[in-house]
């Protein structure tokens, strides 16, 4: 029962993500779900009909998204609402932004921000906090300095 409140929350807190379902979508009738998409979204049941068919739409989507991860995907999954729900407004507004940029960027700097970030999380923790704590010690022009030199890396 937990672990369908669990998604439910989670297929509402995706719903919200603008963006996600092209528009002119026809609703969906409750009865026409699935039984197991009712279970899941049971906590919709009673105000399915008014909900938006892009949205409806959308957590149907979820639903099955849900179903096809594996326990460690889901393990995953969990971990993050977990995280998403600790944030304030204003480090969810930041998050969206920051998501926002990242999509914008070509399919190469996508791949190189990835790698990257996969390096640094591959370092000890010791090393990770040494840089860190290297980054918060600059100043704004040291900052803009090193990413300039970064950028100039990048491009070569």
């Amino acid at each position: 029962m937990k672990h369908i409140r669990f998604l439910a929350l989670m297929l509402l807190l995706a719903s919200s993500l603008p963006g996600v379902v092209a528009a002119g979508q026809a609703p969906v009738p409750w009865d026409r779900l699935s039984a197991t998409e009712q279970k899941v979204l049971k906590s919709f049941a009673d105000r399915w009909d008014s909900l938006p068919p892009q949205r409806q739409h959308r957590l149907i989507k979820g639903v099955q998204r849900w179903q096809q991860m594996t326990p460690e995907q889901k393990a995953r999954t969990r971990l993050r609402f977990k995280r998403w729900q600790a944030m304030s407004p204003a480090q969810r507004q930041a998050l969206r932004e920051r998501r926002a940029w990242f999509k914008k960027l070509s399919p190469e700097r996508q791949q190189r921000l990835r790698k990257r970030r996969q390096w640094f999380q591959q370092l000890p923790p010791e090393r990770r906090e040494a840089l860190r704590k290297k980054w918060r010690s600059m100043s704004p022009d040291e900052r803009k300095a090193f990413r300039h030199r970064q950028k100039r890396r990048w491009q070569q």
